[in-house]
């Protein structure tokens, strides 16, 4: 049986967080794959399957969010997604002030 390590000892420092390089560098390879089949294979090296599923689900919201007049209940029934995923996906559609969203449904739209 393997034993689950909650202590304080067991998390990692809080000076462990990912520096700026590492994540800049994530951010390079992200923009390296040249078509959805070399995406979809580093993501299935970077990702568990469900982290996968959840980007995918994420993304799916996004799409039905934007410009149309669909509820968040009625999100929840085509997709299955959780209200509680689905108003953060709006949240940061709307409101928050990184544009990951707005940029990629932007550009998907020409």
């Amino acid at each position: 049986m393997i034993e689950r390590c909650n202590t304080p000892e067991a998390q990692p420092p809080a000076d462990a967080a990912i520096s700026g390089d590492r994540m800049e560098d994530l951010y390079r390879a992200l923009l390296t794959p040249r078509d959805t089949k070399e995406m979809a294979a580093l993501l299935a090296d970077l990702c568990t399957p469900a982290e996968v599923k959840a980007l995918a689900e994420r993304w799916q919201v996004a799409r039905l969010l934007d410009g149309t007049d669909i509820s968040y209940r009625d999100i929840h029934d085509i997709t299955g997604v959780s209200t509680t995923t689905i108003v953060r996906v709006a949240r940061f559609l709307r409101q928050e002030p990184h544009l990951g969203y707005r940029t990629a449904l932007d550009r998907l739209a020409k």
